[in-house]
């Protein structure tokens, strides 16, 4: 069995254990029950396979799966369109698998334009990996981490105390967090790299572990971030995620916020700060200029 065929079967197990015959809208077969969800006949009867077929997918012993048979799946397990993506993704022989993406990232321009541009709020941009490609001094005047470029903000998530102290809806953002690396790990099953980190992330982090065998999958969407700062209060922030449609893999993370609202109001007293702050040349750029993987500073012209 390969690994990618286990993950497959893996990713349907999760699936069916999740949805039962109610929600499946059908009578749950007679006789005892073993399974929180639907069992794999019944799951087998609403895809329109043989109870065989479906135990082959389901146990990593199928080589090839037809895209009918994905389209059946899909439907049977009410997946959603990145869950369906995700279970194609697992699905693809290994001829079609996506290579692996080179190992130094170099910011988009043009998302770093546009980091530029924003800088009156915090910006993150992050590669592959999770790894932080560029971000404004405001970032890390909110978060409190200079996160600088090359460093991961997956590790700053899970292994530096003061996200947890922070982020005020942390576990909410972590599960989500542990659901996109789940899906890069489905897009780019050859990357060595990524699967080491996530490793160690598991290795170490029980949380991480646990929403990870949850077999999740979330693309990166908006979501509300709450931050608890130890002199302005409560920040509260919508996540906005901006991609380039020519540059897969990078996600410029934007943290938003309402405008007159009390988070809006101390935002430029925040940004104040973190200008005092970068006067000494070792830390984050000052306000106007954005830290990149692979140059120093970009300022705004």
């Amino acid at each position: 069995m390969s690994q990618d065929r286990s993950a497959f079967g893996a990713f349907l197990r999760a699936r069916r254990d999740r949805l039962t015959p109610a929600q499946a809208g059908i009578d749950a077969f007679p006789g005892a029950r073993r399974v929180p969800g639907l069992r794999r006949e019944e799951l087998a009867m609403l895809a329109g396979l043989s109870t065989d077929h479906y135990s082959r997918l389901e146990q990593g012993r199928q080589s090839a799966v037809s895209e009918s048979v994905l389209t059946a799946l899909t439907r049977a397990l009410r997946l959603n369109d990145v869950e369906a993506a995700h279970l194609r993704d697992l699905a693809a022989p290994t001829s079609r698998q996506r290579a692996p993406a080179p190992e130094v990232q170099r910011p988009d321009p043009g998302l770093l334009r546009l980091a530029v541009a924003l800088d009156h709020v915090p910006v993150l941009l992050l590669g592959q990996r999770s790894e932080v490609l560029a971000r404004n001094a405001l970032l890390q005047a909110v978060l409190g981490r200079p996160l600088p470029p090359g460093s991961s903000f997956m590790d700053f998530l899970f292994r530096d105390p003061l996200a947890r102290e922070r982020i005020v809806n942390w576990a909410e953002f972590g599960a989500r967090s542990i659901a996109a690396m789940r899906l890069e790990v489905g897009r780019r099953p050859h990357d060595r790299q990524l699967a080491d980190e996530v490793r160690d992330l598991l290795d170490s982090d029980p949380d991480a572990a646990r929403w990870w065998q949850d077999h999740a999958v979330r693309d990166y969407a908006s979501v509300s971030k709450r931050i608890v700062h130890p002199e302005a209060g409560v920040l509260d922030f919508g996540i906005e995620i901006v991609t380039a449609p020519h540059l897969a893999g990078q996600h410029l993370v934007v943290y938003t916020v309402e405008p007159g609202s009390p988070t809006a109001r101390i935002l430029p007293i925040l940004a104040s700060w973190a200008t005092d702050v970068t006067r000494d040349p070792a830390s984050s750029a000052r306000s106007g200029r954005v830290d990149a993987l692979g140059s120093q500073h970009v300022q705004e012209s």
